[in-house]
């Protein structure tokens, strides 16, 4: 898939394409039936099938003062909407001055002008230009009047509770703690994505390291608890293009029993005491969660329960559990 950034990075010779467009955070189920339409509908015609996304999310420019965490990195948004089988995603970079584009303005300078759209297929919760004010209603009248075929997508709900697919439900379930119902939402396992930092070393002392995250700078990162997922390392991958995917028992938290402040991702790898993974980037993905989290009274209480959690994770996980640590350095 090509990733252009930016109106200049188009291909001059650019042919006719099926194009879409949306923010598209977590390129969730919902998300995917609409980028689908999109392939099928370019392979049909034999034209290019491209999706404008957005970069930063629109919030953070319109709220710089809220926080605002995304579900995914754009460069996981980019390897999911990869995975969808889109030629190309033409990333535009939001700003006050994009936002202030008509519908018109946007739909005859972005996709006809720039990627020209022979069609767009968007989902019937559409909403493009000044203040939102384009819907699906616009951008038909739009392809009437400048050229180019709409298709519609209507939404598809989840067949067990009749909700529909979207980024607010999976912000709801995570910060619940439900990764399992995230991840049907998402129709993937939910990942963060950060560089690791040196933390306090106790669970090296304790037998069992780490690598740390700072939750701060993940986006959307679980309510506080323990996890088991895996522990995926992007700059190791085998040279076939397969992920290195560790399993790993995971911490989410500020870590009570030694009064911590600081939240943070924690990543034990199952087994591995010889891991040097300071300031890599690395990707943690979040399976099924084990049990909230919680101040134990002394150490011995926390290693008894550590040794179940890395057990629990095994299991889960489809991996052989590892021996427990013999001995533990922590005074």
């Amino acid at each position: 898939m090509q990733v252009w950034r930016g109106t200049g990075e188009v291909p001059a010779d650019l042919g006719a394409t099926v194009a879409t467009l949306g923010i598209f955070d977590g390129v969730h189920r919902g998300h995917q039936v609409v980028l689908g339409a999109t392939v099928s509908e370019a392979e049909a015609a034999d034209l290019v099938s491209v999706a404008i996304t957005f970069d930063p999310h629109p919030a953070t420019v319109h709220r710089p003062d809220e926080q605002f965490e995304l579900i995914a990195s754009l460069t996981d948004r980019l390897e999911r909407l990869a995975a969808t089988g889109l030629d190309a995603v033409l990333v535009l970079e939001y700003s006050l001055d994009l936002a202030r584009n008509t519908p018109e303005e946007f739909v005859r300078t972005y996709l006809v002008d720039t990627l020209h759209a022979a069609m767009v297929v968007v989902g019937e919760d559409v909403r493009f230009g000044w203040r939102n004010s384009g819907d699906q209603h616009t951008m038909h009248d739009l392809g009437h009047e400048l050229g180019f075929g709409v298709r519609i997508v209507e939404d598809i709900a989840c067949e067990d509770n009749g909700r529909r697919w979207s980024s607010t439900w999976i912000r709801e379930l995570l910060a619940a703690g439900d990764v399992a119902g995230a991840t049907a939402v998402l129709g993937r396992t939910h990942r963060v994505r950060g560089v690791v930092v040196h933390g306090a070393k106790r669970g090296r002392e304790l037998g069992y390291p780490t690598a740390n995250l700072l939750a701060d700078d993940l986006g959307v990162v679980p309510a506080d608890g323990v996890y088991a997922g895996w522990l995926i390392r992007p700059e190791h991958a085998p040279a076939d293009g397969s992920s290195k995917r560790l399993p790993a028992a995971i911490s989410v938290g500020t870590n009570p029993t030694f009064h911590g402040v600081e939240r943070t991702v924690e990543a034990n790898v199952l087994g591995r005491t010889d891991l040097d993974l300071y300031g890599e980037e690395v990707v943690v993905e979040l399976v099924a969660n084990l049990r909230p989290m919680v101040a134990f009274d002394g150490i011995p209480a926390l290693l008894d329960q550590m040794a179940k959690d890395v057990a629990r994770s095994a299991e889960i996980l489809g991996v052989p559990a590892p021996q427990r640590p013999e001995t533990s350095t922590f005074q």
